[in-house]
């Protein structure tokens, strides 16, 4: 898994605290999902089209799930632009 929180916390901190299962994986992935999805509507994409495409790679999720990630996570770069 790649460091989805460089910004915060360096590659090896990252990876060791991974190896010694100190870091949840599911707010993780949530960290990935709302990346993909601001990307996808920087790009152009309709939300509900972007959803669907994260549907495609998650599709072990329901879409509300993926509309509750994408509305409620806040990102370390969102924190920090509200500071």
């Amino acid at each position: 898994m790649s460091n989805p929180i460089r910004q915060i916390l360096p590659d090896d901190l990252f990876s060791m605290l991974l190896d010694l299962n100190l870091i949840n994986r599911k707010v993780l992935r949530d960290f990935e999902i709302k990346r993909e999805y601001k990307k996808l509507r920087i790009d152009g994409l309709r939300s509900s089209e972007a959803i669907d495409a994260i549907l495609a790679k998650y599709s072990y999720l329901q879409f509300d799930t993926v509309r509750k990630i994408i509305y409620s996570i806040r990102l370390p770069e969102e924190v920090a632009k509200a500071s």
